[in-house]
């Protein structure tokens, strides 16, 4: 069972019908002792970073997921989601992550060049890393297969946790990963069949 977390922020039902559609067993909760009886934890997000956190920090569920984290279970954060697998947010000020990947998000206005419309949203190819093994998440998809962004943030200063990038103007971060926990930027729960595709290798962990 794989495990959801709800914690007012996220699309939640995208998510769920995702999961189902591959044939897994999902709940979507914000029940403490449901998240720790689970096998895997998703984080979602969809919002500001300040938002997120607190709301997440007064669910009681940001000491949740680190301790779950530490303790080697499977953690998968998106968009939103993923970002608050860093060290710091500097969207609106400087915000505490669960820090569990280092590295901090940052404005894609600093690496894309002027004229490119922020938000970045549509379909780009996927980069891997040269020299580096490809990431098990990725084990169904090939480099250039294309997701699904909608950001104005990405993570920087986590070169060591990349699995993944795209090319937007500039080099944006894709996905993360360190041990047990991974994130994507982008959505797999939008990125027809090779997010299903991501979704599955993430099960199959």
């Amino acid at each position: 069972m794989i495990a959801i977390v709800d914690y007012g922020v996220g699309n939640l039902f995208s998510l769920k019908s995702s999961f189902e559609y591959i044939g897994e067993d999902v709940c979507v909760t914000g029940d403490i002792r449901k998240i720790k009886d689970c096998e895997k934890i998703l984080l979602p997000g969809v919002g500001a970073f300040e938002d997120a956190a607190r709301k997440l920090r007064e669910s009681g569920l940001y000491d949740t997921v680190i301790r779950e984290a530490e303790k080697g279970k499977y953690v998968f954060g998106i968009c939103l989601g993923m970002q608050m697998l860093l060290d710091r947010s500097f969207e609106y000020g400087e915000h505490k992550g669960l820090g569990l990947i280092s590295g901090e998000v940052r404005p894609i206005n600093e690496d894309v060049p002027e004229g490119f419309k922020i938000p970045h949203i549509g379909w780009n190819s996927l980069i891997f890393p040269k020299g580096k093994e490809k990431h098990p998440i990725f084990k169904y998809v090939n480099e250039g297969d294309c997701v699904y962004f909608v950001h104005s943030y990405h993570a920087k200063n986590c070169e060591e946790s990349v699995i993944a990038s795209a090319e937007y103007g500039g080099i944006l971060t894709a996905a993360v990963a360190k041990d047990n926990v991974m994130g994507t930027q982008f959505h797999p729960e939008k990125s027809g069949r090779i997010g299903l595709d991501i979704l599955k290798a993430f099960c199959e962990l």
